[in-house]
């Protein structure tokens, strides 16, 4: 796809985020809007799978390690062709395989079940080992929060990380500046968290989130690090493309009522 395909891509997903929200009456808007680009360029451009044969072995892994933003991950699997789109208005539904939070056996794609932050990196990590061991070629990504930086466990996991030198590693973290009680410099900060990593033995590349081409360009720069995992340091902006919503920190574990997502809809116009 080209930079434009991708981003009326991101578009419909963003729309797909909005509509499945607001039929659900709760979930999380703020990160699922924001990290819209990253998971188009991802399923559509950057990651190796087969949308019809989830389990096939050649594909790359993606763990969502901030499950609480599965809207955009379940509109991307949907949009990439892994179940009907349709189907994306049961979100959070009784009996639903879209619940509020992702679980590896229900739905098609999805590779670990995911709740507690802080725990996906650390999942990610057991998985490129095991690729190592096995002598395959995949590549792993973890997508994380910034909030979850705040966790103990996060750091165990980069230290481990570093030291195994696990270069098919490809951490993402989503810097939005919020978590459910503020910004995050408010109520715990993270900064300078770029040399944090760097401390632990990481690559690290900072990209504006919302940019196809440094996106895609980024995950190509990681593939050609050998001796190190990845950070790609992704800044966006919350609600990203509903200005209503964008930065403010209340829509994080928020959904629009149906007059707000039509508000919402008509600014996340088709291209």
């Amino acid at each position: 796809m080209t930079a434009k395909q991708l981003e009326h891509q991101a578009t419909e997903i963003r729309r797909s985020i909005v509509t499945m929200l607001a039929a659900a009456g709760s979930g999380h808007s703020a990160g699922s809007l924001g990290m819209a680009d990253v998971f188009t360029a991802l399923y559509f451009e950057i990651m190796r799978h087969r949308p019809h044969q989830p389990r096939w072995d050649g594909r790359d892994r993606l763990v969502l390690s901030c499950g609480h933003i599965a809207p955009v991950l379940y509109a991307a699997l949907a949009h990439a062709g892994y179940f009907p789109v349709k189907d994306l208005a049961s979100l959070r539904q009784l009996g639903s395989y879209l619940q509020g939070h992702p679980h590896n056996e229900s739905t098609p794609g999805v590779e670990t079940s995911s709740g507690p932050l802080g725990q996906g990196l650390s999942q990610a990590i057991g998985m490129a080992l095991a690729a190592r061991l096995d002598r395959r070629h995949h590549r792993v990504y973890c997508i994380m929060s910034d909030g979850e930086q705040q966790e103990g466990q996060t750091w165990e996991a980069i230290m481990f990380a570093g030291n195994e030198r696990l270069s098919h590693l490809t951490a993402i973290l989503d810097r939005n500046n919020i978590q459910i009680e503020g910004q995050t410099e408010d109520v715990m900060p993270l900064e300078p968290l770029a040399d944090k990593y760097r401390a632990f033995n990481w690559h690290v590349i900072e990209i504006d989130g919302h940019n196809m081409s440094e996106i895609i360009a980024a995950c190509g720069e990681a593939q050609a690090i050998v001796e190190k995992p990845t950070l790609i340091l992704a800044h966006t902006i919350p609600g990203k493309g509903v200005d209503f919503m964008e930065y403010d920190y209340r829509w994080h574990g928020k959904a629009p009522t149906a007059d707000e997502a039509k508000k919402a809809l008509s600014q996340l116009r088709r291209g």
